[in-house]
């Protein structure tokens, strides 16, 4: 049984602060609880002495309590959680849900009380969810133990989608959305503060779960990156979706997710990456979220590819449905020839395309529409996904029955296929259908929206067998990488190309090592002191002779003694001028809670204009870094961009691979390493500047 389990599964549960007033906090729980007909024994506990609440029998103390208890609900001032606490630990309670805010998220105090909090449950052997929780449901005991007021107005239908979220507010907007929806829900929990049940051990709990079919979750911050990404590839191991938001991404976001939940939001991009690499779609909305966690449910499983078809009565819808495709990286194959033949012939005034406009005469064909699909799905067909858009005939229910049934029936006959119908129709229509797994959207851009997301973690969870890099042993010595050319004398070590370059501590030295080179060189003042030698004027290009190399040496001293007159000077780098390529920056960001992640992004001072860079974890392989490189939109330069060269970018995958395993082998004492530019050739790749940190 899982850890989580008496979390959901009570069967005596004690309401410690509850009121007889159904309108407060301690008060509402036991009133939806008792509203919804909760089964299990219910013991409201409230030191006012009072005889009883909301028509139970009332207890002053846990220790009163006659029997056991094995899950509590705590709504008391701060003052008197922990000692509501040790007498859940004296009770022998399993499960404690804390809803008292004003703990780690309001200051230095707070946090101390929460981590007393923490100490009391892990001496007893006692989960606790929050503090600062909104609470948690589970529609098919009838147990909603929330304090939400969304519950004044509705009452979550069970279903086989799971929700965990941080954020209580947000969990109760989303299963108030999902239930006017109709979309039912096997667990929700709100985890708050996190002090110990979080989000990811709930995906966990919900990856095995044999209610749950669909996950939803939203984090506001993650403590244990590697619980995260086992608990997110532990679903997809299960085959069930998880559909995730991640709010605070912008700097603001972050800074309010701190003041909410008391924990830092963390690097943005990097939950992109670990999130696709787990498998998992991140949502950009709660409606985008819900969408596709319902097109899940209804269909049974993921899109088998992203080659949608697209049949419509409209030529504009389909050409909304096209473009929203399109942008979104979905594919339109042409249709075969076996289906634009059997398409002239049943509708000879149509143009055979995908999207196929059937024109108004499909109304005059007996059995157009399933005629027409069934066409478009004649062997061979390309179309992992198929859309019919039929306007507003649902909302003909008698009319519609026998196309109804016919839909019903293709489905049945094609279940390798996603078929999704857009169009307005009655609730009972929408309910046959998808009872039947054939999905119902009214908003043809959101059904394109839900398809492409589901396809899209489809095809992530293909991608997860490229995770093959093999395990790498740490290196507890420390690193010694102050200055540039202490960090290429270690990269190169680690397979990362370098420059024949030569650190000179006199302008003779440097005039001798640019004659060896050849003219032109590259002149560089060397300094740990100077990490960003561009600030202070550290770096001459196009040194064309002897007489300029010497004096360019001077000119650097010179500037340093100026511009940075504190800083350690080594001397002067003269390298070799290169010529051609295209400019990358790859590097690695140590980040607190996912451990080192590999960075890419094309290089130069525009890399910090339009941030196009992608992370991926530490250590990532070739075929791993391949992907990497793909995800960055300006990696088109590499790959012949409008008939220009193409570059070697096995050469860039390889090194991005070495990269990753050094940052694995020496993560103890990187903060971060800076390769920039990292110069791609048409044949071969190298390391211009290299900055690696350390602690």
């Amino acid at each position: 049984m899982h850890a989580l389990h008496p979390l959901f599964f009570p069967t005596a549960v004690a309401l410690i602060g509850a009121s007889s007033d159904p309108e407060r906090i301690g008060g509402r729980p036991l009133r939806f609880l008792l509203e919804a007909g909760f089964a299990g024994k219910l013991y409201p506990i409230n030191r006012s002495g009072a005889a009883e609440i909301q028509g139970l029998p009332a207890y002053k103390s846990l220790t009163d309590v006659p029997g056991p208890v094995d899950h509590a609900i705590i709504a008391v001032p701060v003052p008197g959680v922990e000692a509501a606490l040790k007498e859940c630990a004296a009770k022998g309670v399993k499960a404690v849900q804390v809803l008292t805010a004003g703990f780690a998220e309001v200051d230095a105090a707070g946090a101390e009380l929460q981590a007393r909090l923490v100490s009391i449950c892990r001496e007893a052997g006692m989960r606790m969810v929050g503090p600062n929780s909104l609470g948690l449901l589970n529609p098919s005991q009838n147990f909603f133990a929330t304090f939400s007021t969304a519950l004044n107005g509705l009452r979550p239908k069970h279903g086989v989608i799971g929700l965990a979220t941080q954020s209580g507010a947000f969990g109760s907007a989303t299963y108030g959305m999902a239930t006017l929806r109709g979309i039912g829900l096997s667990r929700v929990i709100a985890t708050g503060n996190e002090a110990d049940v979080d989000v990811a051990e709930c995906i966990d709990y919900l990856a095995e779960d044999a209610d749950t079919r669909v996950i939803c979750a939203a984090l506001e911050a993650c403590k244990d990156g590697a619980r995260l990404r086992a608990a997110l590839c532990k679903a997809a191991a299960a085959g069930k979706p998880v559909v995730i938001m991640k709010i605070g991404s912008t700097e603001v976001g972050a800074a309010a997710a701190a003041t909410h939940t008391g924990s830092l939001a963390g690097n943005d991009a990097v939950y992109d990456a670990v999130f696709a690499e787990c498998g998992a779609h991140r949502a950009q909305s709660v409606e985008e979220m819900l969408d596709i966690a319902h097109l899940c449910a209804v269909t049974g499983s993921l899109p088998a590819n992203e080659d949608i078809g697209i049949m419509t009565g409209s030529g504009g819808i389909g050409i909304l449905m096209a473009d929203n495709a399109t942008e979104l990286g979905m594919k339109l194959p042409a249709l075969k020839d076996n289906a634009a033949a059997a398409l002239r012939e049943l509708l000879p005034y149509a143009v055979p395309a995908n999207p196929f406009d059937t024109t108004a005469q499909v109304t005059s064909v007996p059995d157009g529409v399933p005629r027409t699909l069934d066409a478009m799905l004649l062997p061979g067909s390309p179309y992992g996904s198929l859309f019919a858009y039929l306007a507003h005939v649902g909302l003909s229910p008698v009319r519609f029955q026998s196309t109804e049934d016919r839909l019903i029936e293709i489905h049945r006959a094609h279940p390798d296929r996603t078929l999704v119908i857009v169009m307005l129709s009655e609730d009972a229509v929408t309910q046959r259908l998808e009872a039947a797994g054939v999905a119902v959207f009214a908003d043809p851009t959101r059904a394109v929206r839900a398809v492409a997301g589901a396809a899209r973690m489809a095809r992530l969870r293909r991608q997860m067998s490229l995770n093959t890099a093999a395990p790498i042993g740490k290196v507890n010595a420390p690193l010694s990488a102050g200055t540039e050319t202490e960090a290429k004398t270690l990269l190169s070590a680690a397979g990362i190309p370098v420059l024949p370059e030569k650190t000179c501590t006199s302008a003779a030295d440097a005039v001798a090592a640019a004659n060896a080179m050849g003219y032109p060189v590259v002149a560089k003042i060397v300094s740990a002191d100077i990490p960003h030698k561009t600030e202070v004027g550290g770096v001459i290009v196009g040194v064309q002779d002897a007489a300029a190399m010497a004096e360019a040496y001077e000119t650097l001293l010179a500037r340093a003694a100026e511009r940075a007159p504190q800083a350690r000077i080594d001397g002067v780098l003269v390298a070799p001028m290169v010529r051609g390529g295209v400019e990358t920056i790859i590097g690695i960001h140590m980040d607190p809670v996912f451990g080192p992640m590999v960075m890419f992004g094309l290089g130069g001072t525009a890399v910090e204009l339009y941030k196009d860079v992608a992370f991926a974890s530490a250590p990532i392989s070739p075929a791993q870094g391949m992907a990497l490189i793909d995800s960055v939109r300006a990696s088109a330069l590499l790959k012949g961009w409008r008939g220009g060269p193409q570059y070697d970018v096995q050469a860039l995958a390889e090194a991005l691979s070495h990269l990753s395993a050094f940052a694995v082998r020496h993560a103890d004492h990187l903060t971060g390493i800076d390769i920039n530019p990292f110069v791609v050739q048409t044949k071969g790749a190298v390391c211009l500047d290299a900055l690696i940190s350390t602690h």
